[in-house]
């Protein structure tokens, strides 16, 4: 029973990774908004990696749609985080310069109204469909890293 549980959980949860298509990754997590924001700061801290800054995103659409005179709350709460590493971000330019847009790396997350006990960790799948090889390995290789991040915040 309890492989069987497992292999299910295990199912549902590959589906959820990718229920925004092949571009977005996101997954959930039944808890705090703080708690996972902050378990997902500590997966990209304990890299070594340097958060860059903090987007308010849930505060930004709630200051300005008053003034656009909207009045449905998308988000509870909602924050992204951008970073970059280096030694990626290095290759990925060395690979093409134009690859500069790929960086930095933000890594969403929120609650909406519908259901604020689940926090919802995305990020936006770096690809470049016809690009070389060297900037299709560069992306692999930031697409695992923020796959592991996430998976960590989320576990």
């Amino acid at each position: 029973m309890r492989k069987c549980f497992a292999l299910l959980s295990a199912l549902l949860f590959s589906l959820a990774a990718h229920a925004g298509g092949d571009y977005l990754v996101v997954k959930t997590k039944q808890g705090r908004f703080e708690d996972v924001r902050d378990d997902l700061v500590n997966a990209i801290e304990s890299r070594g990696i340097k958060i860059n800054h903090f987007n308010h995103i849930a505060d930004m659409l709630e200051r300005t749609g008053k003034d656009l005179g909207a009045t449905k709350r998308v988000y509870v709460k909602g924050e992204q985080v951008e970073f970059c590493k280096s030694d990626l971000s290095r290759a990925q330019m060395e690979a093409d310069p134009g690859n500069m847009v790929f960086c930095p790396y933000i890594i969403s997350v929120y609650t909406t109204p519908a259901d604020p006990a689940r926090v919802h960790v995305a990020y936006r799948r770096p690809l470049a469909p016809g690009a070389g090889e060297a900037t299709r390995q560069a992306l692999r290789n930031i697409d695992k890293l923020l796959a592991e991040i996430v998976a960590e915040a989320v576990q």
